[in-house]
């Protein structure tokens, strides 16, 4: 009878491990997944910023400006193979087709 009883106990506290495993797993991964947007959001925002400030100060066809236009294209290119969607700062919105213009700053 004791090892019946101890066997329920070990059973009843594996179930118990998992299941709040499983809770803590499931409720994790939709914060981890907005971050992910965000920080991606973030860094072509801020290529985006960059890119102006490089035209203003030296020139549309710039090396710096140039440069700028690479990091943009690099931002972009890393939210797409992360996230398959990129940040359009001029419309304020997500785009699910690698649609951008690599020279929509000309």
């Amino acid at each position: 009878m004791n090892k019946t009883h101890n066997l329920f106990i070990t059973a009843s506290s594996v179930l118990a491990g998992t299941i709040l495993t499983a809770a803590l797993l499931f409720t994790a991964v939709p914060r981890v997944h907005a971050e992910d947007i965000d920080r991606c959001q973030r860094r072509i925002v801020h290529a985006e910023h960059e890119l102006h400030e490089a035209i203003e100060r030296h020139g549309r066809e710039s090396r710096q400006a140039n440069h700028e236009r690479r990091e943009l294209h690099n931002a972009r290119e890393r939210c797409w193979s992360e996230r398959h969607q990129w940040w359009d700062e001029h419309d304020h919105r997500w785009h699910k087709d690698r649609d951008w213009n690599e020279h929509d700053h000309d």
